[in-house]
């Protein structure tokens, strides 16, 4: 009952996201044992980009954790890891840089990240019940909660695919100005690319995973619904 011909493709795409996961730190250990040659940190890259853009307001914490760095839109703080806030590394300054793009979007209201904020609170939501009622269509054959488990669940995918251009244009932005502003040289573009690629390929990997599921769902419903 609960195996389908699309558990292949999952599971395939489930090694993918745990192989995207050591890859990124692999890299990202890789490159954080290669000096900048600006000498710059990760704070010092992160406040002079945010200050080249008008951000002084904004103001950058350093936090407990590996890659935990993040930008906080409610708060409005870029938080770094303090492998990322101390160290003077390519892959410091591209992590760096690549949280305070996406304080660049909030200020600039980017498209995207406006809508990954309106459907946040409704996915929190969402992506909590839609296991629950799934589970309980498929024990019960309901396909109604099937049905209303598949909205729900539709919802979180979204969210996950909205997330894909937000992260790569954060990155863009990252690698642009940090270019103009000469905190990388030309022949370290490449390490900080590897950095920021790296991390990309999980959130791809992971929004793939849920677009197969969502995929599966909607099959087992059509065919519920035929076979009725």
């Amino acid at each position: 009952m609960f195996f389908h011909p699309m558990d292949f493709l999952i599971l395939i795409a489930f090694v993918i996201s745990i192989w995207a996961q050591f890859r990124v730190r692999g890299t990202f250990n890789r490159w954080a044992g290669v000096p900048v040659s600006s000498g710059m940190t990760g704070y010092d890259a992160a406040r002079r980009m945010l200050d080249a853009n008008g951000l002084h307001n904004i103001p950058i914490e350093a936090v407990r954790g590996t890659l935990s760095d993040h930008y906080d839109p409610i708060h409005r703080v870029v938080r770094l890891s303090e492998s990322v806030y101390f160290e003077r590394s390519i892959s410091a300054i591209s992590v760096a840089c690549h949280e305070v793009g996406h304080a660049i979007q909030h200020q600039k209201h980017y498209p995207m990240l406006v809508l990954r904020h309106k459907i946040f609170p409704v996915v929190n939501s969402a992506s909590g019940l839609a296991p629950f009622l799934l589970l309980a269509g498929f024990l019960f054959h309901a396909t109604g909660l099937i049905g209303v488990g598949i909205i729900f669940f539709s919802v979180a995918v979204a969210f996950q695919l909205v997330t894909l251009p937000v992260e790569f244009n954060a990155s863009n932005r990252a690698r642009d100005i940090m270019v103009a502003e000469g905190f990388i040289r030309n022949e370290e573009e490449r390490g900080v690319a590897k950095v920021l690629n790296a991390a990309a390929l999980t959130y791809v990997a992971a929004a793939l995973i849920s677009l197969l599921e969502l995929i599966k769902y909607i099959m087992i419903f059509t065919s519920s619904n035929n076979d009725d």
